[in-house]
This record gives structure tokens, C-alpha cells and sequence, in this order.
């Protein structure tokens, strides 16, 4: 396995990048895609581990951050799926490289500082790296769970341009120090180059199209829509179910995350990856001012300087 990707500063997009796209409009999708991650995350922590009953008994529609949930968070604060990816961001930015030594390092400093949550998966391939020195965790059939897809988002905007192969291994780096599953490389690779498709504007049938279905006919674990998926588990197959049924099936980017996050079960989980696909989409203007006011200060200036640091990486090289 390649345990380094290298990105190169680039004063021009890799010719995957439409030469159309506005850098400022790209600029600001960036942005919101990583403001999306986060308001999904403080969004469906409020009602993580609930049944869709439970949460229309309690809340009718959730649709406002509030804190609290099993984890009894305060208004705007986020977990392990917002924090995770700003702890690969910082890696990424201290090196300039896609490398898993200093992304394992960083995971394993996020741990130590005793996160508000942390998966087992998450944890086990922590203790393992912290035991062994090596950065890739046993392959695993029980490791297809969502916590490298959760904090992917990164990669998605250091590798923007590069081309699919180079994506893809990038993507392995960053996720089998926890996860190394066919699954959940799978899943994940797919949302990343859908994140970055519609960072430069493809329709969102593209999508669909282009990598939904595809990935749901490889693996039938992601067939979406013939059943809608409820109270969906960390596993990747039930993920990415709920996530394509919010995104293709609703409209806007606050309809998309309340869709998702309503549906119970890891609702943070969900809510994150979906925020982070519908603010690719619609972009920062679609975002509720009411959402941003909520979310915690520090959070929200966290993931837009970081949004920007990373796309200054442009790409990797060719």
C-alpha cells in the first residue's frame, strides 16, 4: 500500500476542473461543504441512537440545533465526525503531504485530548497504530462502518484536480488506519469524487448517475430507494442510503439535512456527510443564517479557514 500522496501548490486547475468554474464560486462551495459538515454533525447529534417515532414524538420535525442528545451537547457543538476531519485537515496542512504517519499521529493526538465521542472502530485502529507504529489497520470485515467516509472531506478538497486513481489512493491512506474494508473504501472513495464533481458544478443527476447507482449495482449494500432506509447504523451500506435518498430526493440544502437526520439512528453520522454533499451543491448562500448563528464560533471559523487552506493545495501531481 502507498502510505504518501504528495499535493503541489498549482496556479491551475487539473483539466478534470471545468475551466468554467468561477474560482470564487469554487471557493465558496468549498466552504460550504465544510460548514455543511459541521451543521449536519450539531444538527443529528441531537436526536443520535433515536427511532424516526421517537424524534417526531419529541420534536414533530427536527430541524433546529439545540445540543443535548445522549451526549448532552451544548447548542452548536459538534462530535467526532466535524473534529476528526479538522484533526486530517491539520495533517494534511502541517505537511504539505497526503501521508499516513502524520495523519495517524494527528488521530492519535485527537484521541488522547478525550473527544466528546469516538467509534469503536475509530478506537481500535488508534490503539492498534498507538501499539504498533503501523499505520494501516488489519483488513477487517467488520470495519465497514462510516468513520472514514465521516471525515473524508479533506482529501476531497486537497486532492481537487488530480485525477481518479490518485484520489482513490489518497482516500486509502487517510481511511485504513482505522477502516481498511473494501465497503467502506468504496463508499467513501465514491462520496469523495462526488464531493468534487460538484464542486465544479455537475448537475446533481450527474451524480446520480455517475456514481450512485454504479457503486449501488458493484455493491448492493448501497441500494437506495427500493426500501427508504430508517434508523440507519454506522454501518457504510445504511449510511450512504440515507445520504442518496436526502440528497437526489430533496431540493434544498436545509430539506436534504433535515431529511437525513430525521431518520434517526446515527444521525450525526448522516447528517455530516449529507451537509457536506448539499453545500458542495447549493453553496454558502443556501445555508440558513439561522444554522451558522447557532453553530458554535470556533467551529464555524475552524472549518472555513481550513476549507480555504486546503484548496490553496490544489491537487496532486500528475
Amino acid at each position: 500500500m502507498v502510505s504518501s500522496v504528495r499535493p503541489h501548490l498549482n496556479q491551475n486547475l487539473d483539466h478534470r476542473i471545468d475551466d468554467r468554474v468561477d474560482p470564487a464560486v469554487l471557493q465558496s462551495r468549498v466552504r460550504a461543504s465544510y460548514l455543511g459538515l459541521a451543521i449536519g454533525d450539531a444538527l443529528g447529534a441531537t436526536v443520535e441512537f433515536m427511532t424516526p417515532n421517537e424524534i417526531r414524538h419529541q420534536y414533530g420535525v427536527h430541524k433546529e440545533i439545540i445540543g443535548g442528545g445522549w451526549l448532552r451537547l451544548k447548542k452548536g457543538q459538534v462530535t467526532d465526525d466535524t473534529t476528526m476531519a479538522l484533526a486530517l485537515g491539520r495533517a494534511i496542512l502541517a505537511t504539505g503531504d497526503i501521508n499516513a504517519l502524520p495523519i495517524a499521529a494527528a488521530f492519535d493526538a485527537w484521541m488522547r485530548a478525550k473527544p466528546v465521542d469516538i467509534g469503536h472502530t475509530v478506537r481500535s485502529g488508534l490503539i492498534h497504530y498507538r501499539r504498533t507504529g503501523i499505520t494501516t489497520a488489519p483488513e477487517d470485515e467488520m470495519s465497514a462502518g462510516n468513520g472514514a467516509c465521516m471525515r473524508c472531506l479533506p482529501i476531497a478538497i486537497a486532492t481537487l484536480g488530480a485525477s481518479e486513481a490518485k484520489v482513490r489512493q489518497a482516500s486509502k491512506v487517510q481511511a485504513h488506519i482505522t477502516h481498511n474494508n473494501p465497503l467502506s473504501d468504496a463508499g467513501t472513495e465514491t462520496v469523495i469524487l462526488m464531493i468534487q464533481a460538484l464542486f465544479c458544478g455537475q448537475p446533481l443527476n450527474q451524480q446520480l448517475h455517475h456514481y450512485a447507482h454504479p457503486l449501488a449495482t458493484k455493491h448492493p449494500e448501497f441500494c437506495f430507494r427500493k426500501r427508504p432506509c430508517q434508523n440507519p447504523s454506522g454501518f457504510i451500506g445504511h449510511t450512504l442510503r440515507v445520504v442518496f435518498e436526502a440528497l437526489f430526493d430533496t431540493d434544498s440544502f436545509e430539506d436534504c439535512i433535515v431529511e437525513a437526520v430525521n431518520r434517526g439512528g446515527d444521525a450525526d453520522t448522516t447528517g455530516a456527510i449529507a451537509g457536506v454533499l448539499a453545500g458542495a451543491y447549493y453553496g454558502e448562500t443556501a445555508i440558513p443564517p439561522r444554522w451558522l448563528k447557532a453553530l458554535d464560533a470556533n467551529i464555524l471559523g475552524a472549518c472555513s479557514e481550513q476549507a480555504e487552506q486546503l484548496l490553496s493545495l490544489r491537487c496532486l501531481s500528475e
